[in-house]
């Protein structure tokens, strides 16, 4: 049996374990949050170096390339030192190229209406392809890069200013300690009722989920949303708050959806190659194969 562990410095609160078949390959796949430490991420990874077939790392990305550049985030970089026999990933190769594909998905598979609509994405940078696709179907869009990840209250309308902003102010980010920019542990419990009036002039609420969750008010009737890992008391909370339909980005595993860098190290286990050699064609023809769909959960109409 093939064994995949995400270590996430998110809560342990949503720590999950599951047995798959894939493929013909029975495949345990276990994700262990350390509540924001760091240290005991790189403790978890030493530990099972060489133990298990493939990491994935959650509740960081590792480099952020969505102003033109790879910038690698300091604390990503000393978690992924830690693997030395073991292939580790968090996700950013699929990520952009995926979600970009689900917000097509949405709007051509699925049918929900999505052009032309109102979109607050809490966060681009990270997911250019999601705002590449939104842009294309005519939405009208607001990016709350500055907003949701500095507390800086401006808004911005166009992927071409998250990129020119991203530009100046990533080589200066990526430096500063990630918990000071991402909900990590604890803090991914708790809710601020801030930046609600971007919620309700937004139709749709898309991007990271902790973000998203963070400021969410009591009420998003009819909203829809489009987002990445949440698990099943997430879905249930979102149609208690008057969601119309929410999309993951990946499917569901025994009741929640496991987040990009789960499917890039599920992907890494079955593509014949070391990961320095494994390429955008690899993983998306592994995709097909594996026939992976996102998750639609349709608790209403969308107004």
């Amino acid at each position: 049996m093939k064994r995949i562990v995400s270590v996430s410095i998110g809560s342990r609160d949503r720590d999950h374990k599951t047995v798959l078949s894939i493929l013909g390959e029975e495949m345990q796949i276990e994700r262990i949050g350390t509540d924001g430490d760091i240290a005991r991420a790189i403790e978890i990874i030493k530990e099972l170096d060489g133990q298990v077939d493939a990491f994935g790392m959650g509740g960081i990305d590792l480099y952020m390339a969505g102003a033109g550049k790879r910038y690698v985030f300091r604390d990503a970089r000393r978690i992924a030192a830690a693997a030395k026999k073991t292939p580790l990933v968090d996700g950013t190769s699929l990520k952009s190229t995926l979600e970009y594909r689900v917000v097509k998905y949405t709007e051509e598979v699925e049918k929900i209406p999505i052009a032309g609509k109102k979109v607050l994405v809490v966060c681009a940078i990270d997911r250019i392809g999601m705002g590449q696709a939104f842009e294309e179907l005519g939405c009208q869009m607001t990016y709350g890069d500055l907003i949701f990840g500095l507390g800086v209250p401006i808004e911005l309308h166009s992927l071409a200013w998250v990129k020119r902003l991203g530009r100046v102010l990533m080589p200066i980010i990526v430096q500063l300690p990630f918990t000071w920019l991402y909900p990590t542990g604890k803090k991914q419990k708790q809710t601020a009722r801030r930046h609600s009036k971007y919620y309700k002039w937004a139709d749709v609420l898309a991007g990271d989920f902790h973000y998203i969750k963070r400021y969410m008010p009591d009420r998003i009737d009819g909203k829809i949303v489009i987002t990445n890992t949440v698990t099943s008391k997430d879905v249930e909370d979102l149609g208690r708050r008057g969601a119309s339909i929410l999309v993951t980005t990946t499917p569901e595993m025994n009741g929640r959806s496991f987040g990009t860098n789960v499917i890039e190290a599920m992907l890494v286990t079955l593509i014949d190659k070391p990961v320095p050699e494994i390429t955008e064609d690899d993983y998306f023809e592994m995709l097909g194969r594996l026939n992976v769909k996102p998750r639609v959960v349709r608790y209403g109409s969308p107004s």
